[in-house]
């Protein structure tokens, strides 16, 4: 039996790097998107193969408009047994809407909502005609969608403006496609917070983000990769978002009577 497959959107670098690597750990087929970052995905294919795993990288500009469908049947005439497909792809620029133009709106929508929508949609047609002239066990597992969202989508940051709301849209889009395109396809979410901070960011800035975490610590790689291992595992889920994060996101007392610095007055 062919080995499922999975693509991963921006899986040259960073996270979609070690998510790459996880689910060619649990034995999936990896189909490599990258933009600008075709040589480490190069590498990483070539990680992959040596252990026994088909990998194949496939470059797309996300931030251009494209044909979804046309890009998800060159993926699967390679890999015909994709079964997931995880938008890890995405644009981050900090700027409050202010100072936000049209060129950096765009991008960061284009990035991190149009083209994970469409290419959720594109899967979700093509699993849905699979499904129908199928003559397989329906019973075998659901195909899913999983959108890397960001735990700030828990925050009003207005600094982040673009790239906040575009994450926020995803996350309800999350929903909105878990219901539409139940019960052949599953779609959640997974809302990291620090695990791996950007590589302009100080140590004195890890260390104040990490004080306003309630659990007093950096989240490994290993809990991202056990949430992705729950999503993939327990196939009565489905709407949902793992926020990941050691309880930051919820860390909002806000302002009340008890720690009012002014006492009982």
């Amino acid at each position: 039996m062919k080995s499922s497959a999975v693509l991963i959107s921006g899986a040259g670098t960073r996270l979609g790097k070690l998510f790459a690597r996880h689910m060619a750990s649990l034995g999936y087929d990896v189909a490599i998107h990258c933009n600008s970052s075709l040589e480490p995905a190069r590498t990483l294919a070539a990680e992959l193969q040596a252990l026994g795993c088909a990998a194949e990288v496939f470059p797309q500009d996300f931030t251009q408009p494209f044909d979804t469908d046309a890009y998800l049947a060159s993926v699967r005439r390679v890999f015909p047994n994709l079964r997931c497909l995880l938008n890890n792809a995405s644009a981050y620029a900090a700027a409050p809407s202010a100072k936000t133009d049209r060129t950096l709106l765009e991008t960061q929508f284009r990035v991190n909502l149009v083209t994970p929508f469409l290419m959720t949609a594109s899967f979700a047609n093509q699993i849905a005609s699979e499904h129908a002239n199928s003559s397989e066990d329906h019973n075998a597992p659901i195909p899913q969608v999983i959108h890397i969202l960001d735990n700030k989508i828990g925050y009003h940051q207005y600094q982040y403006a673009a790239y906040l709301l575009s994450k926020k849209s995803l996350a309800e889009y999350t929903r909105l496609a878990a219901l539409e395109f139940a019960p052949f396809l599953r779609v959640n979410g997974i809302s990291p917070g620090v695990t791996l901070p950007g590589e302009t960011r100080t140590d004195d800035y890890v260390q104040w983000r990490l004080e306003g975490i309630p659990l007093q610590r950096q989240g490994q790689d290993k809990e991202l990769m056990a949430a992705l291992g729950y999503l993939l595992e327990n196939e009565f889920v489905t709407g949902q978002i793992l926020t990941v994060d050691g309880g930051e996101s919820i860390n909002q007392v806000g302002r009340n009577h008890e720690n009012y610095p002014g006492g009982s007055e």
